[in-house]
């Protein structure tokens, strides 16, 4: 069955899918995965008239591309096969694929020749991938590039680990992917989101057995009934108390844009606790926030959630501040939210990092890869490197909650599946954007919702916020984070009504 990956779509490695074929090795899987890549071909070809280009490469990808371009031969398409491999050394099912082709009238090309193409299927290397693609097919690859058609990768574009959503060398631009047995993390996340284009998962009617995923997308419906209907009989109280600590010297805007996101999203009450010595009294942008200095704030008895990184930056009151708060949240219980300066203040720390892993309570930490790197004394590089492992490494490390940022942000909770946010988009790399994410995190959790929910609806909303926000002509050139504050609300109470 063909469908498009959607919330709560299984998540599976490498190692993951190869144990899943191991127990169907009788069934046809290769001439399933070739149908379902020819049937995707035919419909995009429609009735163009003009011939389609057919990629197959050395391993079991090329043999599910001589399928496909068999089936399409059979429906009458015209269908140029390029390959450049020794077909005496190809796998036997792939062998066995190349032969029927052969048998079916069908030829093959070694070099690209000039054409006007409808569709241009890549099936050059699939998931096994491990090394940096060379030499004729990295030449290949960047043809399929400059074709100008649309492209269709089969199960992966090739040059994409399907682990990681790294690229090995050279990586094909699919405008459309179908993937087989089951969706892969690498698509998600990192590079894959540039190279898969609309994805569409086939399992190939096998049954995946007792065989758990290790992780799941995020996806629109994630924040459904996140939140109970709203009682007529209610007041500020009812709907939580945030306190946001940041905006040093220079950087108060990152804390009120914090604040106004947790206001927005449903905080009964928001008070934001300044560092800067001439800070403002009022955000007369957003008169409704409490402002307050550092100190105030801690003393607060009332509050429902603590949040501490926007605009902190790295001074000496920063880390005392910084200090206060871990102790607050760990005598007080109260649900955290650690953003930005706060953690790499942390990370600079060996006495924090004790603190912070003493607190029990509910805790989320939200770094961009750089700061991900310095708590877990790593490079970014090596972050991004395998960015799935990395998260879940210092939700471990740390017994936290964490969303690590990114193209495709990975949710992680101790002991959980990890999660992969589908929503967002390149205007969202402008300044700001991770303080409005706190300001929603922390908006949820004090009004009361479970801390992985809340982290996981948070990390969606804002990104659907972001979406909204291009379909209505703001963005993604130009799209601030304070655009994304008011669409997210809106969102939040459309989800309510479903």
């Amino acid at each position: 069955m063909q469908m498009k990956i959607s919330n709560g779509t299984p998540l599976y490695s490498t190692a993951d899918i190869r144990r899943i074929e191991s127990r169907h090795t009788t069934s046809p899987l290769m001439e399933r995965a070739g149908f379902a890549a020819a049937r995707l071909v035919r419909t995009l070809a429609a009735d163009s008239g003009k011939p389609i280009l057919i990629f197959a490469g050395p391993g079991n990808n090329g043999g599910d591309a001589f399928v496909a371009a068999r089936y399409l031969k059979q429906w009458f398409f015209a269908v140029t096969v390029v390959f450049g491999a020794e077909a005496a050394k190809l796998p036997a099912d792939a062998a066995a694929a190349h032969a029927q082709w052969l048998a079916a009238g069908g030829t093959t090309v070694d070099s690209l020749a000039a054409g006007d193409w409808s569709v241009a299927v890549d099936g050059l290397f699939g998931i096994g991938l491990t090394r940096d693609i060379e030499g004729r097919y990295a030449s290949w690859i960047d043809a399929i590039n400059k074709l100008g058609a649309a492209v269709i990768a089969i199960d992966i574009p090739s040059g994409l680990d399907a682990d990681t959503g790294r690229v090995h060398g050279n990586c094909v631009r699919a405008t459309h992917t179908v993937t087989f047995i089951g969706a892969k993390p690498g698509l998600l996340t990192l590079d894959g989101p540039d190279h898969c284009g609309e994805i569409f998962l086939d399992d190939l009617d096998l049954d995946h057995g007792t065989d758990t995923a290790p992780g799941c997308v995020l996806g629109a419906g994630t924040a459904s009934r996140v939140l109970a209907p709203r009682l007529r009989n209610t007041h500020k109280g009812s709907h939580g108390s945030v306190g946001i600590i940041g905006g040093n010297t220079g950087m108060v805007g990152a804390v009120l844009l914090a604040g106004r996101a947790a206001l927005k999203l449903g905080a009964g009450r928001v008070y934001v606790g300044l560092l800067a010595r001439a800070a403002p009294l009022l955000d007369a942008a957003q008169p409704e926030l409490m402002l307050r200095t550092a100190d105030e704030l801690l003393k607060l008895d009332h509050l429902t959630c603590l949040a501490i990184g926007p605009g902190l930056g790295m001074s000496s009151d920063a880390g005392t501040y910084l200090r206060w708060t871990l102790e607050l949240a760990l005598a007080s219980k109260l649900p955290l939210v650690i953003d930005a300066d706060a953690l790499n203040g942390i990370a600079a720390s060996s006495e924090l990092k004790v603190i912070l892993k003493q607190i029990v309570i509910a805790k989320i930490l939200t770094p961009h890869p750089a700061e991900a790197a310095r708590l877990l004394g790593c490079s970014t590089r090596d972050v991004q490197a395998d960015r799935i492992a990395a998260a879940t490494a210092l939700s471990e490390l740390y017994n936290a909650h964490v969303v690590l940022k990114g193209a495709g942000s990975i949710c992680a909770s101790r002991g959980q599946p990890w999660r992969i946010n589908t929503s967002g988009n390149p205007g969202m790399a402008s300044a700001g954007m991770g303080d409005v994410l706190t300001g929603i995190i922390a908006a949820l959790l004090a009004q009361g919702v479970a801390p992985q929910r809340a982290m996981d609806v948070s990390v969606w909303l804002h990104g659907a916020a972001a979406d909204h926000c291009v379909a209505n002509g703001v963005g993604p050139a130009g799209l601030t984070a304070s655009d994304t504050i008011d669409a997210a609300r809106q969102l939040l109470n459309a989800s309510l009504a479903q």
